[in-house]
């Protein structure tokens, strides 16, 4: 044997060393903080929690006539959600970028093999997994179907992360370059369009004759992998072994072509020469310098200044405007389109309230490495205080309008004009309170959002933490807003419905004092913390 051959022999499998590359990004992202790690061993539990809680109603459901639609569905959704959720949701890793490995002498076939392998370590595919087997114990009857669910579960798994990577490296070119990110902007927008067109669809479906109603949806589902795997342990299980295996080569195929499909992306991305080596256009002779028009409209000193500033990363940043053009969307598609529906309800404007004052989150994150530059101007908490107060000024410029726009609208729609002044009074409380909870958790839960990644949102191991952030931010909010509710039922029970205009000003009112009092919290930590931000939002 030469010394080649056994070295050869010797060397570690590449699939091996990215799942320890994989074990080991996360194992050091989880060292930087006791924070990261308990906000990352919350994720699972949540994340257990919820799928524990489907399987058990997937074993409730077992013997159920509608069992299999509801299943086949339920699958189709989630494959949908692999492929659409990892390029606007926070989450990924270091070993699932392509672009990082350019320069490495990889072939392309090994190269894919180690990736999918690696990306199977994680919370996403265990709960992929936990799913898949809670389906196939809902439908698997006799040994015939028990013996296809044991190849179907795998087969969902593999088939959805097989989708999310194949649609992710196809659109890192896409996503990296200016216009191009622009164009995922409307693309994020128009999936975020179809998915409340297929809610509603679902609920005309539900209204129209039950869960049975469904039954043709599911048919047509049950022949799209990966719920047509799902579909064939149905189809064994009713004896139709034919039509099970024919639907169970049909996942293997579509698996085929999705891993050929991420193959020739990564071949294209690591081959195909890109813009980097383009030099950059000069100045126009014609260039102005100063901040134009807005400058001159927004207030002087800091707070004109830190506003122009925030409002420019939302018109400039394509992360930054992807998030508030999907916020704006959804904020308002979900009370108009249950207003056209005949189902919804006034206070359903209060979802853009809600949406927009998400935007308050992680204030300091946008920044990436570039907030040092900002931390050098915070030396006391009135610093602090006078740098978050600009940002929520910059933001309520868009959310307050914008909020009495589609409060307006779902009035319109509803014919319902009597109810505006309390519902516009519910959600300027309730926008007040996340700009208050949006600062705290700024100032408490800062992370980091890559910006040489076109398709993660937050740095390898801050997932947990980015999640928290947001929820538990979300659920904060949400009980700061009790005591306008609890007066606004109260008004209701007591038939004082011409008291109820009082709310809008005392809506207004609370969430002012909401939004001022949160601002006066997270100043102090913040001025306190800048050393422990500087580093989490530098992280990626």
């Amino acid at each position: 044997m030469t010394a080649a051959t056994t070295a050869a022999s010797a060397s570690p499998s590449l699939t091996s060393v990215f799942v320890r590359l994989k074990l080991s990004l996360l194992r050091n992202g989880l060292r930087q903080s006791t924070g990261r790690t308990a906000a990352y061993i919350v994720s699972i539990v949540i994340t257990a929690v919820f799928a524990a809680a489907m399987v058990l109603a997937f074993v409730l459901m077992r013997g159920n006539a509608d069992a299999d639609s509801i299943v086949i569905l339920l699958t189709g959704v989630l494959a949908l959600s692999w492929a659409v959720m990892p390029l606007f949701v926070p989450g990924g890793d270091e070993t699932l970028d392509p672009s990082r490995l350019v320069m490495l002498p990889l072939r392309p076939q090994p190269l894919v093999r180690s990736l999918l392998v690696a990306s199977l370590v994680g919370i996403g595919p265990a709960f992929t997994l936990l799913i898949g087997v809670g389906a196939a114990l809902a439908l698997a009857r006799g040994a015939a179907g028990v013996v296809v669910s044991v190849l179907a579960v795998p087969l969902v798994v593999l088939v959805c992360v097989a989708l999310s990577r194949a649609v992710a490296a196809a659109n890192v070119r896409l996503l990296t370059s200016r216009k191009g990110r622009d164009l995922a902007v409307l693309s994020g927008l128009l999936i975020a369009v179809g998915i409340q067109v297929v809610n509603f669809g679902a609920q005309r479906l539900s209204r129209a004759g039950g869960l049975s109603s469904l039954e043709p949806a599911a048919a047509v589902v049950g022949w799209l992998p990966p719920a047509s795997a799902i579909g064939a342990v149905d189809s064994a299980s009713e004896g139709d072994y034919a039509l099970a295996a024919g639907q169970l080569l049909l996942t293997v195929a579509a698996l085929g072509v999705l891993l050929y499909w991420w193959q020739r992306s990564l071949v294209k991305l690591m081959t195909a020469p890109d813009g980097s080596t383009i030099g950059a256009a000069p100045d126009s002779a014609g260039g102005r310098s100063g901040t134009g028009l807005l400058g001159r409209l927004l207030p002087g000193g800091r707070t004109g200044t830190v506003m122009e500033r925030t409002l420019r990363y939302i018109a400039r940043d394509p992360k930054t405007k992807a998030a508030w053009i999907t916020s704006l969307a959804i904020g308002a598609i979900v009370p108009l389109f249950n207003a056209f529906q005949g189902t919804g309800s006034i206070y359903f404007a209060c979802f853009a309230s809600g949406m927009l004052g998400i935007q308050m989150y992680n204030q300091f994150g946008q920044d990436t490495s570039a907030f040092w530059m900002v931390a050098q101007t915070i030396s006391t908490a009135a610093d602090a205080y006078a740098e978050l107060r600009a940002r929520a000024l910059a933001l309520l410029l868009i959310t307050l309008p914008y909020t009495v726009l589609v409060t307006a609208a779902t009035a319109a729609v509803l014919g319902d004009w009597t109810s505006l002044p309390e519902a516009l009074g519910l959600a300027f409380a309730l926008l007040g309170a996340m700009l208050a909870t949006g600062a705290v958790t700024s100032a408490n839960f800062p992370y980091s959002i890559p910006q040489d990644n076109a398709y993660k949102n937050v740095a390898p191991g801050q997932g947990g933490l980015a999640w928290i952030s947001i929820f538990g931010g979300m659920i904060g909010g949400a009980l700061l807003c009790a005591p306008v509710i609890g007066a606004t039922i109260y008004l209701h029970l007591a038939d004082e419905e011409s008291l109820l205009w009082i709310l809008l000003p005392a809506g207004a009112l609370y969430g002012a004092l909401l939004a001022w009092g949160g601002l006066r919290l997270a100043a102090p930590r913040t001025a306190n913390r800048l050393p422990e931000i500087l580093a989490a939002v530098s992280k990626g």
